[in-house]
């Protein structure tokens, strides 16, 4: 009878569905055999050894063994085919060990066999597509949900600086020709360009890819410098800034800008009034090294990297979304620069982007 052949060659048949996993070029590993190949050999031994004949509906229980396997298989890195493959060897490890031994094997018997491979490995893909789809659902969920954050992030701080260049021309304390004018039509543009990328990321699902020209590095901090000082004339702080001439990097303009834009919106936010945030560029062997320091009285232990992590913000001030130095990173990195943080005990962070010199 199958089933005590099965039953008196239990191991024997697992040790060669163990040995041919091993050949393929991406084998399971060995303990993942435990949850698939020995359970199912021991479902088919309690079928075949109950009297009467063929069941018509297969035990649930082989279909609910077989979706734990899948998924347990998808957790450990194992692709779809192998487990296919798994539930496979065992149909060809008894046929050959059933030859050996001159074991006879009836119709009924090994159509019944093979039913119950079937259903578990339809059971098995099944759930491992399962759970597979919703794995990469909520990556792309989450990914979604930071780049909505990222592109409201950006329209926020833009927006902010055409309101306070907006005021300042109301009140008619600068001309409609001047710096401030020049600085609320650049932050329009700037939303514009930003509605452009986003309308970009719908055609490429990969995301932004820098448009990258030579560009002064005067002229890329010239969009942030002006935005900056109405800023920190808001907040009642100091302002200064220190760039080398004859500085000039490869870049995307508009996501530098940003970037560095971004980086002197954290450094007003939790510098005092009445203290003072710099920003500084010069070159540092064969590299271009922009600094943004404020004044934020230091960082807790073991807060430095944690402040470029997505939704994670420093103090109780939570006027913000906590994006601002995860997107100012990730525009650095796509522009083949560095960006890392320096935390001066009692006195504050200085931001550094370090970009090749062109």
């Amino acid at each position: 009878m199958l089933h005590e052949f099965l039953d008196v060659n239990r191991r024997e048949l697992a040790a060669r569905c163990r040995k041919k996993s091993a050949l393929r070029p991406s084998p399971t590993l060995s303990a993942s055999l435990d949850d698939g190949v020995p359970v199912l050999i021991g479902q088919l031994i309690d079928l075949l050894r109950a009297p009467g004949i063929e069941p018509v509906v297969l035990p649930s229980s082989i279909g609910i063994a077989a979706e734990k396997y899948g998924g347990e298989l998808l957790r450990r890195g194992v692709s779809v085919n192998e487990v296919v493959h798994e539930y496979g060897d065992l149909c060809q490890a008894l046929t050959e060990l059933a030859l050996e031994k001159h074991e006879p094997i009836s119709v009924a018997e090994f159509h019944t066999f093979n039913r119950c491979l079937d259903s578990a490995i339809a059971d098995a893909v099944a759930e491992f597509a399962r759970r597979r789809d919703d794995s990469v659902s909520r990556k792309g969920m989450h990914a979604m949900n930071e780049r909505l954050g990222e592109l409201a992030h950006e329209q926020r701080n833009l927006l902010n600086t055409a309101i306070l260049a907006f005021a300042a021309i109301k009140d008619g304390r600068v001309a409609l020709s001047g710096a401030t004018a020049a600085l609320l039509e650049r932050s329009l543009e700037g939303l514009r360009d930003i509605v452009d990328r986003a309308l970009a990321d719908v055609r490429v699902i990969s995301g932004l890819h820098p448009r990258v020209t030579l560009t002064p590095v005067d002229v890329v901090l010239d969009d942030v410098t002006g935005e900056g000082q109405l800023h920190a004339d808001a907040r009642g702080i100091v302002f200064s800034v220190e760039i080398e001439t004859g500085l000039a990097v490869e870049v995307d303009r508009q996501m530098m800008s940003s970037a560095i834009a971004n980086l002197l919106q954290n450094a007003f936010k939790f510098t005092s009034p009445g203290g003072t945030t710099s920003l500084k560029a010069r070159i540092v062997g064969e590299h271009v090294v922009i600094e943004v320091a404020d004044q934020c009285g230091g960082l807790p232990p073991g807060h430095v990297e944690r402040l470029f992590h997505p939704f994670v913000q420093r103090s109780g001030d939570r006027s913000g979304v906590g994006l601002g130095l995860s997107i100012s990173r990730r525009a650095v990195e796509a522009n083949g620069g560095t960006l890392t943080v320096r935390d001066v005990p009692g006195t504050g962070c200085v931001f550094t982007v370090e970009l090749p010199r062109r």
